[in-house]
C-alpha cells in the first residue's frame, strides 16, 4: 500500500492551530495510508499552545510535529492597531524555515515507500503557497470559520479592484455573494475598516484563495447550504469541501487553572438543574471595561437564572460563589461546561470554534461579539440561520455600552425551554453529529478530499 505524507502548516494561535491538527485527526482516522508533519510556529506570548501539541503527539504517532524556530516578531505596536496585519507579517517572516523544513521532509523521503502528496495552510499562512507550487505539491486552504465568511474573502478581491479602499461602516448594505440577506457594513470584520494594514492584509490573504487546489472549510453542508450552493456555481472558484464540524473537544489547555477549581466548578454544575444555568465566556482576548462589566453583572442579575461567567483579564476573579445564584471565575473549561446537562443558554462572543461547540451540543446561544469577524458569525446566526439569540450584532471593542435591561431580555429569551431557537439548535446538533459520521456530508467530502489530494500529482 503506497503511503503518502501531508504537510500542514497551521495558523499561530491557539483557536488556529487546534482547528488545523483536529482537521490532521480527522484525515488520519479516515485513511490509514496517511501520515502527516505539522510545522508549529512559536508563539511567544501563548504558552499554552506548547502543552497542548505535546500531548497531542503524545496521542498520534501518524502525526509528526516540527516545532520551527523562533522568529523576530514584528512590532508589538502593530499587535495593537491591526492584529491582522500583524499575524500576516509574522506568518512571512517563517516563509525561509517553512521552505528549509519542506526541503529536509522531501529529502529525507526521498529513497522510502512514502510520498509527499500535498500541502495544506491555514488561510492566514496562504503566503506559503509559494513553497507548495515550488515543489510541485498540490496546496489547499483550510478556512477554520464558516462558508459565510469564507464568502466575505471571496468576494473582497472583486470588491477591492472596483473600490480599492477600506470599507466604511456608513457604507450601504453589501450583497455579499452567498448571503441570503443584504449584509450590514456594521457586522464586517474589524479588518475591513482598519487603515494600519489590517485592510490590505485581508485582501492579500483574499486574493490567494483562487492560487488554492481546493479550499476546506469548518462548517457542513446541512448548516450553510444556501452559501455552499453559491460556491459550487462559480467555476472561478476552487473546489470548497465542508468538512466540520472540526473540533476539539478535549478542552484548551490553561497554565494557570489548578484541579481543585476545575472539581469546584463541576461540582457546582452537577447540583444545578437540567438546563437552568446561563453560561458566559467570551473567549482568550474578550475583556471588558469596568462600566460594561457591571451592565453584565446587573443584567444577569435582573434575568433571575443561574449562572456561570468566566471573565478574563484585566478583571479576572478567582472562583466566586454568589449565594444561591451562580460562579464567577477567571477561566472554565468551556468544552466541559457546554456537555454539561445544566447548562441551558451561552452567552458568547461569537467565535466561530465556540459556536461549533455550542451547537455539537445543541446549547442556544446569545449574541455579543467582540472582535475579528464574530459579528459577521453573530450575523450568521441570527438572521441568515435563525439559530441564535440576538443581543449584540455590531458590538465591538471601545463601542456603545450593552445595557443590563437588554442582556437580562436575551438571556431570558435564550433560556426558554420550549423556544424555537432552542428547537432549532437540538436539530442542528443532531444534524452535525451525523454530518461527521459513515456516510455524512462531512465525512464524503473528507473522502473525496482525500482522493483529490493523492490523485493531484
Amino acid at each position: 500500500m503506497k503511503k503518502e505524507e501531508l504537510i500542514f502548516v497551521p495558523g499561530p494561535g491557539f483557536g488556529h492551530l487546534a482547528s488545523g491538527l483536529e482537521l490532521a485527526k480527522r484525515l488520519l482516522d479516515h485513511d490509514d495510508r496517511l501520515s502527516i508533519t505539522a510545522l508549529v510556529m512559536n508563539v511567544p506570548f501563548i504558552p499554552s499552545i506548547n502543552s497542548y501539541t505535546r500531548s497531542l503527539a503524545a496521542s498520534q504517532p501518524r502525526i509528526k510535529l516540527v516545532d520551527l524556530p523562533q522568529v523576530d516578531p514584528p512590532p508589538p505596536e502593530l499587535l495593537t492597531i491591526s492584529p491582522e496585519a500583524y499575524i500576516c507579517d509574522f506568518v512571512e517572516s517563517y516563509i525561509p524555515h517553512v521552505k528549509t523544513t519542506v526541503t529536509d521532509i522531501i529529502s529525507s523521503l526521498s529513497n522510502s515507500d512514502v510520498r509527499v502528496a500535498g500541502f495544506i495552510v491555514d488561510f492566514f499562512c496562504v503566503s506559503m503557497i509559494d513553497i507548495a507550487n515550488e515543489f510541485s505539491l498540490p496546496p489547499y486552504i483550510f478556512v477554520t470559520s464558516n462558508a459565510g465568511f469564507l464568502g466575505l474573502m471571496l468576494n473582497l478581491p472583486k470588491r477591492h479592484d472596483e473600490i480599492s479602499e477600506e470599507m466604511q461602516m456608513s457604507d450601504p448594505d453589501s450583497l455579499v455573494p452567498g448571503f441570503f440577506n443584504p449584509v450590514p457594513a456594521r457586522v464586517l470584520p474589524d479588518a475591513v475598516f482598519n487603515k494600519h494594514g489590517g485592510y490590505a492584509a485581508y485582501v492579500k490573504v483574499a486574493q490567494r484563495f483562487k492560487d488554492g487546489k481546493g479550499i476546506i472549510v469548518n462548517t457542513f453542508a446541512e448548516l450553510e447550504p444556501f452559501v455552499l450552493r453559491s460556491f459550487s456555481d462559480d467555476h472561478r472558484i476552487p473546489p470548497v469541501y465542508p468538512v466540520g464540524p472540526v473540533l476539539h473537544l478535549k478542552g484548551q489547555p490553561h497554565p494557570e487553572i489548578n484541579q481543585d477549581q476545575l472539581d469546584k466548578i463541576m461540582k457546582w454544575l452537577d447540583e444545578q438543574p437540567q438546563s437552568s444555568v446561563v453560561f458566559l465566556c467570551f473567549g482568550s482576548f474578550g475583556s471588558f471595561s469596568p462600566p460594561q462589566v457591571k451592565e453584565i453583572a446587573l443584567g444577569i442579575e435582573q434575568s433571575g437564572f443561574r449562572f456561570l461567567w468566566s471573565m478574563r483579564f484585566p478583571h479576572s476573579p478567582s472562583n466566586q460563589f454568589i449565594e444561591g445564584r451562580g460562579i464567577m471565575c477567571g477561566w472554565a473549561p468551556q468544552v466541559e461546561v457546554l456537555a454539561h446537562r445544566a447548562i441551558g443558554g451561552f452567552v458568547s462572543h461569537c467565535g466561530w470554534n465556540s459556536i461549533s461547540e455550542s451547537l455539537w451540543y445543541g446549547v442556544p446561544i446569545v449574541t455579543f461579539p467582540i472582535y475579528a469577524e464574530q459579528q459577521l458569525n453573530a450575523f450568521t446566526m441570527v438572521k441568515e440561520l435563525g439559530l441564535s439569540v440576538e443581543l449584540k450584532l455590531d458590538s465591538r471593542v471601545g463601542g456603545d455600552l450593552v445595557t443590563a435591561d437588554e442582556i437580562a431580555k436575551s438571556v431570558i429569551c435564550v433560556m426558554q425551554s420550549d423556544s424555537e431557537v432552542r428547537k432549532k439548535v437540538k436539530e442542528m446538533s443532531e444534524k452535525g453529529r451525523k454530518a461527521v459520521m459513515d456516510g455524512g456530508s462531512s465525512f464524503t467530502s473528507i473522502t473525496q478530499l482525500i482522493q483529490d489530494i493523492t490523485g493531484n500529482n
